[in-house]
């Protein structure tokens, strides 16, 4: 039973019609429910929200009517929502935790489902587990005499009040920036844009309408995917601009100069800015993909640093356990202190804009002030190596257990096994992370170093190596 269904880092995701069909739907519903009638009281409702994916919003409401059966009452979203205020709503609303109809920045063809517990970040190993094992032996409730209710709720505007207090909007209408946002066709849209415009700044939305084939891309803020937005801002001086994923837990920022700021830059940058600016205290995390830019800044700091394995859960875990200043992933997901152990586009790119107004400067020369202040300015770099599952295995064994002693000539000194496996380099400015991934026949393999022929040499070793 639900030999298919396969929970990643995130949840369960699969091609529409293939294996993400209403009767597994219904069956993952059921293994969820599992959980929840044995870990929360009865009376709890459980919230449910969805993406503008293909057919999300049926799919939440198969789900509904599914926990509906078993005697759980649901709280569905009134229209396609945002990852970060589902899980808002969940922690917000005494519930028994959320259902998310999403497949992220996947291609159109998928959608996915992921539980989010009351807690409002990603589900953790345990309860992952449990539900699969559930799914995997038919061990569902059974149906209840007393069927509970669906009720139709709107979670924004409580999110958005939450919005204000948590960022300096004030601060950014007085700096007169001229911003463009696009949501990708998806769900962020009306939430970033709207608390701007709101405030009265100059804010100019494209791809602000649901478009379930994402205009024939993906609905990822990666650059390749930000062309109409880079074209805006390089054409309409001095702006800036943001984006977030289909799901808006993920961000994206072009500078006054047209270029794509990563991911792990802008982790960077509102880590210092949290620091700097807004004296903020306690510890900050970061997956072992994320660069040493944080590393650096956190020892000027006198900050502690934790590092996770890939994966939003294990970031959110460490949040919810102590003061963590931002915790953030080099796939461009991040929360701060005093928010959801989740992650939040939205609440990301506000935070740039608050960045800059308090800096008083434009972004590209926030960056350039860091790469000064850290006394370094790294290079990252992703190789997906596709490899049959034979070819992917050997792979992953040669490197985890006779790796090379060195690669493009800098000798490797000590590894790290914390998730695949992490190589730092004698150069003390590089490492390489080599993980497979877990849904797909890819070898991952992630760069950091300090100069493009140290790149070059280390990759190219690299695919020697693999073949």
């Amino acid at each position: 039973m639900g030999k298919n269904i396969k929970f990643g880092t995130d949840g369960w995701r699969a091609i529409i019609a293939e294996d993400f069909t209403f009767d597994n739907v219904s069956l993952v519903t059921k293994a969820i429910a599992g959980y929840i009638k044995a870990a929360y009281e009865p009376a709890k409702p459980v919230i449910i929200g969805y993406d503008t994916r293909f057919m999300a919003d049926k799919f939440a409401l198969r789900a509904a009517e599914t926990l509906n059966k078993l005697g759980i009452n649901v709280k569905l979203t009134e229209s396609d929502t945002p990852t970060p205020v589902v899980a808002f709503a969940a922690k917000h609303l005494n519930s028994a935790g959320a259902l998310m109809f999403t497949a992220s920045h996947n291609p159109p063809e998928y959608c996915g489902i992921k539980y989010i517990p009351d807690y409002a970040g990603p589900a953790t190993e345990d309860i992952t587990n449990l539900i699969v094992s559930n799914v995997r032996n038919g061990n569902f409730p059974g149906e209840s005499a007393n069927p509970g209710i669906t009720g139709i709720f709107n979670p924004k505007p409580d999110y958005m009040e939450f919005l204000k207090k948590q960022v300096d909007i004030e601060a950014i209408k007085n700096t007169g920036l001229k911003i463009f946002f696009d949501p990708l066709y998806a769900s962020g849209k009306g939430y970033f844009d709207m608390i701007l415009k709101e405030a009265g700044c100059d804010v100019t939305s494209i791809k602000n309408w649901r478009d379930p084939l994402y205009g024939g891309a993906m609905p990822e803020p990666r650059e390749k995917f930000l062309g109409d937005l880079k074209k805006l801002v390089t054409e309409n001086p001095p702006s800036v601009g943001f984006s977030n994923d289909g799901d808006a837990d993920r961000f994206g920022v072009i500078d006054e100069k047209g270029n794509y700021i990563t991911p792990n830059e802008i982790i960077a940058i509102l880590f210092r800015h949290l620091l700097k600016n807004k004296n903020k205290k306690g510890s900050v995390v970061k997956t072992v993909a994320t660069s040493r830019m944080i590393d650096k800044i956190a020892a000027l700091y006198g900050i502690k640093v934790h590092e996770t394995p890939v994966g939003f859960k294990w970031v959110g875990a460490i949040m919810r356990r102590e003061d963590v200043i931002i915790g953030g992933e080099e796939s461009g997901g991040l929360s701060v202190m005093g928010h959801i152990p989740e992650k939040d586009g939205i609440l990301a790119n506000l935070l740039v804009l608050e960045a800059m107004a308090y800096e008083k400067k434009p972004l590209y020369r926030i960056v350039e002030e860091l790469g000064r202040e850290i006394g370094i300015n790294y290079i990252n770099y992703r190789l997906d190596l596709r490899l049959t599952p034979e070819s992917k295995e050997s792979a992953m064994n040669m490197f985890l257990n006779s790796p090379p002693g060195q690669l493009g000539n800098i000798k490797i000194t000590r590894e790290s096994k914390l998730d695949g496996v992490k190589f730092y380099f004698e150069d003390d400015n590089s490492w390489m992370l080599v993980r497979p991934s877990g849904t797909e026949p890819l070898l991952r393999i992630y760069f950091e170093t300090d100069s493009r022929q140290k790149l070059d040499a280390m990759v190219g070793d690299v695919k020697k190596i693999v073949g």
